[in-house]
C-alpha cells in the first residue's frame, strides 16, 4: 500500500543538487532512478516490517514524499518515516546565512543561484560514520564495493529489492576475519568492529551527535576519539551535521583545487586553509563546492 508524506520543506529547497551533492545516492541502501529522479530507501520499521520511502522533487501535481508497505501504516510509523525522510535532506538546515554570504563574493554567487549546499545524509548518523569510514584511503568504486557487500551480508532483505543497512548489533556478532574475508574492509575491519560493539555496548551514542549544540571543535574531537576516524573524516562528518568549520581534504580535493587554481601543481594543505578561511563557519562548504562547481555546469557524476 502506498501512502505519502508531507514534508517541511525550505524556501529555496534544490531536490537535485541536495541528491547529487555528494556521492551517498549512489550506495546502497539507496537507489536512484536517474531518470525519474526518485530516490529510494528501505527503512526497517521492526523485525518483521520494511517500508521503501520514495523522494523525488516537490511539485503541485503529486506528493513528494510517499512510502510503500504492506498493510496499514501507523500513525507512530507515519511520523516515524517523516522525521527520517527530513534528516536525510537535513530539511532544518538554515542555509540562508550561506547564500547571503556567497552572494557577496562574485567567485562563489553561483552557490546561491544554485541553490547549493544542502547534503544528502544517512537515515542515522551510525551510517554516515561508516560509509566515511569506507571512504578512506580507496577508489570509489572500492568504497561501493565495501559497503554493498556489507549490506548483503549483514542487512535485512527487503521485500522491495536489495537490503536494509545493517544495524550495529548485527555486525558486532562477527569478526574481523569476516568483515576482511567477506566484506573487503582491509584495514577498516577492526575499526568498524570497535564501532560497533562501543555503540551495542552503551559505550558510544553515536547518534547523540545529530543535534548537539556543543562547538564544532568539540564534536570534532570527539569525532576523532572514534579509532579509524583521522581529520579527513571528522571533517567531512561534520559537514553531515551542518557543521563546516573544518575542510575534511583528501587527495582529490587537493587535486581538484591545484587543477583549479595551481595548473595542476601540488600545494600544501596549509594553502588550501588559508584561501578558504576567510568564510569562517561556512569554509567547508565552500572548499565543496568550489571543487566540485563542475559537477553543476555538466554532469553529476553518480
Amino acid at each position: 500500500m502506498i501512502h505519502s508524506l508531507q514534508l517541511p520543506f525550505p524556501r529555496g529547497f534544490h531536490f537535485e543538487h541536495t541528491v547529487y551533492s555528494h556521492g551517498w545516492c549512489a550506495l546502497l541502501p539507496y537507489r536512484l532512478d536517474r531518470t525519474a529522479l526518485q530516490l529510494r530507501y528501505p527503512v526497517q520499521l521492526s523485525t518483521t516490517r520494511i517500508a521503501e520511502l520514495r523522494i523525488g522533487p516537490p511539485r503541485q501535481s503529486r506528493p513528494a514524499v510517499t512510502v510503500e508497505v504492506k498493510g496499514r501504516l501507523s500513525e507512530d510509523h507515519r511520523a516515524q518515516l517523516t522525521r527520517i525522510a527530513s534528516a536525510m535532506l537535513h530539511l532544518d538546515l538554515d542555509l540562508q546565512p550561506f547564500y547571503r554570504m556567497s552572494r557577496e563574493d562574485s567567485r562563489f554567487s553561483w552557490m546561491a543561484q544554485n541553490r547549493a549546499g544542502r547534503m544528502l545524509r544517512a537515515p542515522s548518523f551510525f551510517e554516515d560514520a561508516v560509509k566515511m569510514l569506507l571512504t578512506t584511503n580507496c577508489s570509489w568504486s572500492l568504497t561501493e564495493t565495501m559497503t554493498s557487500r556489507l549490506c548483503e551480508t549483514f542487512g535485512t532483505v527487503s521485500p522491495f529489492g536489495g537490503h536494509c543497512f545493517p544495524v550495529p548489533e548485527a555486525i558486532a556478532d562477527s569478526s574481523e576475519d569476516v568483515l576482511r574475508r567477506e566484506v573487503k574492509l582491509g584495514y577498516r575491519a577492526p575499526y568498524l568492529l570497535e564501532m560497533v560493539r562501543r555503540i551495542v555496548r552503551g559505550d558510544l551514542s553515536i547518534e547523540d551527535f545529530r543535534g548537539s549544540s556543543l562547538p564544532a571543535a568539540e564534536l570534532y574531537r570527539e569525532l576523532r576519539g572514534i579509532k579509524g576516524i583521522g581529520d579527513y573524516a571528522a571533517g567531512n562528518l561534520l559537514k553531515l551535521l551542518g557543521r563546516f568549520d573544518y575542510l575534511g581534504i583528501d587527495s582529490w580535493c587537493r587535486a581538484k583545487y591545484a587543477e583549479m587554481y595551481h595548473n595542476g601543481n601540488p600545494v600544501p594543505d596549509s594553502e588550501i586553509v588559508n584561501f578558504y578561511a576567510p568564510f569562517n563557519e561556512w569554509r567547508g562548504l565552500v572548499m565543496w563546492l568550489d571543487v566540485t562547481r563542475h559537477w553543476y555546469g555538466e554532469k553529476f557524476p553518480f
